[in-house]
């Protein structure tokens, strides 16, 4: 169990990788909204079904959760948008390194606060260090 939810994260990596460069090229064709409706109503149809058939979770509870809660979709819908904008014209890997990038600093943040109802997990030296290599590596790769 150790190893098994980093390996399903990597996958996760994997299939976003996928995910951009299969919707910036669908966003070359269409246009970069349409594509990322066309991207969310597959998704949507997608977890649809997964839902009548897997679910075992009570969907109604959606009216009693904190509204701000029921933000991660537009976060989504976002960052779909804003890949499929930025993916033909940086490329797959420097994307991805700007998203990672954005992700960990948030994260750290998030994380050091103990914001959204988390565990606070403060920002030390080495998290300071690695988040500074990661913008250094970012520079790096889009440096020509």
């Amino acid at each position: 169990m150790k190893l098994l939810f980093p390996l399903l994260a990597m996958l996760g990596g994997a299939a976003v990788a996928f995910q951009v460069q299969i919707n910036g090229g669908l966003g070359k064709r269409t246009g970069v909204l349409e594509a990322s409706l066309i991207s969310f109503v597959i998704g949507t149809l997608a977890l649809f079904f997964i839902v009548l058939f897997f679910g075992k979770g009570n969907f109604m509870a959606v009216s009693t959760v904190p509204k701000w809660q029921l933000l991660g979709g537009l976060l989504g819908a976002f960052y779909v948008i804003v890949t499929i904008l930025i993916v033909p014209k940086l490329g797959v890997a420097p994307t991805l390194i700007a998203v990672i990038a954005g992700q960990i600093l948030l994260g750290a943040i998030i994380d050091h606060l103990g914001l959204f109802g988390g565990e606070v997990k403060p920002i030390d030296f080495k998290k300071s260090l690695a988040i500074i290599l990661l913008f250094i590596s970012l520079y790096l790769f889009n440096h020509k």
